[in-house]
């Protein structure tokens, strides 16, 4: 099996600042270390091209130059620098490479750094700048359709177990039934203005594991009703 990694790109972030930027590092450490099976590949960075199939070309363009207003660094919630704008594209880069990597015949492949669901087209949020899985979705079915023309649609479900609502996702996808999002989240967490995703699933805080995974199982069981995807996204967050 292969990951994808961009923990090297570390951003410069104040002091104090709250978000663990070390755990990627540390998460790559201790996989070389106790699976060392598992095959570890640094991310090639998406291009402009690439994210312009989900992000406006104006957002990509700021995140790229710079000249992302404060208001919206404030709402991703990191300030910008060169670091910023790279890590960004690598996350999602990441994300592609093991699509292709999983479609190419391994079936199952890994990014240590995605899930970044609450990035929306035009802008960031929630320490998310680019949607790693919206626009890996979207690369994907265009790959798919230039090989197998007469196979239609690719047709994706994105499975997303962050105790946050994917709202970014939720909200890229809304008109697009080629697509199904699940999202199992803290009812009360944030984002506290909720997207509808095609599935939402919402737990009460201090849920436990029994309950957890019963819903778990019960919204598995209505994606396999509902849909038959040709692939799965799955975001873990660092909450399960």
């Amino acid at each position: 099996m292969q990951a994808f990694y961009a923990d090297h790109f570390v951003l410069p972030l104040p002091e104090g600042h709250r978000f663990p930027m070390a755990k990627y590092a540390r998460l790559r450490e201790r996989l070389a270390r106790e699976l060392p099976q598992v095959e570890l590949r640094e991310a090639e960075p998406a291009s402009d091209g690439e994210l312009a199939l989900v992000h406006t070309p104006t957002y990509i363009d700021a995140v790229r130059t710079g000249t992302l207003a404060p208001v919206a660094q404030r709402e991703i919630g990191f300030p910008w620098s060169p670091a910023m704008a790279e890590r960004a594209r690598r996350s999602v880069g990441a994300t592609v490479q093991a699509c292709r990597r999983a479609l190419g015949g391994a079936g199952l492949a890994a990014n240590l750094a995605g899930g970044t669901h609450h990035a929306y087209a035009d802008k960031g949020s929630g320490f998310c700048v680019f949607n790693d899985a919206a626009v890996a979705a979207r690369l994907m079915q265009a790959e798919h359709a230039r090989a197998h023309r007469a196979r239609g649609m690719l047709r994706v479900a994105i499975v997303d177990l962050d105790v946050h609502q994917g709202n970014g996702t939720a909200k890229i996808f809304a008109q697009d039934d080629s697509v199904f999002t699940l999202s199992l989240h803290g009812a009360k967490n944030f984002p506290f203005r909720k997207e509808p995703s095609d599935l939402d699933v919402e737990l009460p805080d201090g849920c436990g594991d029994a309950e957890y995974l019963e819903a778990l199982e019960r919204a598995l069981e209505e994606l396999e009703r509902r849909f038959d995807p040709g692939l799965v996204i799955y975001l873990a967050g660092a909450d399960p």
